[in-house]
Order: structure tokens, then C-alpha cells, then sequence
């Protein structure tokens, strides 16, 4: 099963930043998208804020073609 959202560590790890970093994009994106606290962030709506390949990312994320 591979997994279609994404959180704070895969962030710190695609984008090399901070912690403080990635929750600020992950704050960012649910004001944009008018989502509460508890909802979760997709790879799709990260990749379309950050202007990232999804299929790059979510093969990255859920190690689909990754050595």
C-alpha cells in the first residue's frame, strides 16, 4: 500500500531544510487550502504549493524505484 501523504520528516528529507522549516510549508499549505489542524496534507497539494514533480516525489516518498 503506498502512502499518499506526506509530513514534516519527508520534507526536511526532500528538501535537505529545518523541521522548523517544513512545518512552517505544512502550516502554509492548510491556510492556502482552508484545512483545520487535523487534516492531513497530500503529496499532490505539497507538490502543487512547492512546484515539485509528483510522480518524483511520490515514488521518493514511498521508495518506488529509490536504491
Amino acid at each position: 500500500m503506498h502512502r499518499i501523504c506526506i509530513y514534516t520528516q519527508d520534507i526536511i528529507i526532500l528538501t535537505g531544510r529545518s523541521e522548523s522549516y517544513a512545518r512552517e510549508v505544512l502550516r502554509d499549505i492548510r491556510l492556502l487550502l482552508k484545512k483545520e489542524r487535523h487534516q492531513l496534507i497530500t503529496i499532490a497539494e505539497f507538490c502543487e504549493h512547492m512546484g515539485l514533480p509528483y510522480e518524483d516525489v511520490f515514488n521518493r516518498i514511498n521508495k518506488i524505484g529509490v536504491r
